[in-house]
C-alpha cells in the first residue's frame, strides 16, 4: 500500500473537513480532487507519432495552394 504524507495542516484540515460534511474519508476527498484535476489536464503530446503523421502527410502528392491562387486581387474567393 502507498503512503503519501502531507505536511501542510492547511491541507489536512481542509480534506478533513471535506470528508465530514461528504460522509466519507480525507483519502477519498484527496484521490476524487486529485481526478477531477488530471482529467481537466491536457493530454501530453505524443511527439513521435506526430512526427509519423506529419512525415506521411509530407509525401502525399499534394497540391499545395497559394493566397494568390484561390483569392482574387480584390481578396475575394476566384
Amino acid at each position: 500500500m502507498a503512503t503519501l504524507n502531507i505536511k501542510d495542516p492547511r491541507v489536512h484540515e481542509l480534506a478533513t473537513e471535506l470528508a465530514r460534511r461528504r460522509g466519507t474519508t480525507a483519502t477519498a476527498v484527496v484521490r476524487d480532487a486529485l481526478e477531477k484535476e488530471a482529467a481537466q489536464q491536457p493530454k501530453p503530446i505524443d511527439r513521435d507519432r506526430l512526427r509519423a503523421l506529419q512525415d506521411k502527410v509530407l509525401k502525399m502528392d499534394l497540391v499545395w495552394l497559394s493566397d494568390d491562387d484561390i483569392y482574387d486581387e480584390d481578396g475575394l474567393p476566384k
